[in-house]
């Protein structure tokens, strides 16, 4: 079963504000929204779960300076 997540959901779960959601949406860096109704978005929470993966990932394949 798939998920829908609203924004507190996924600002919660990754720890990022809205604004830096919307930038990275924009820039392709984070899965993007799904327009529910004309006013309402959510998120697919098996993207954004792939989405903290491949950020774990690649922590760990390029350690921080």
């Amino acid at each position: 079963m798939m998920k829908i997540m609203r924004l507190p959901e996924v600002q919660e779960l990754t720890g990022l504000k809205r604004t830096t959601i919307y930038e990275k949406m924009k820039t392709g860096e984070f899965p993007v929204k799904i327009a529910l109704t004309t006013r309402t978005v959510g998120w697919l929470q098996n993207e954004i779960e792939a989405w903290i993966e491949s950020k774990i990932n690649q922590a760990r394949i390029q350690p921080s300076r």
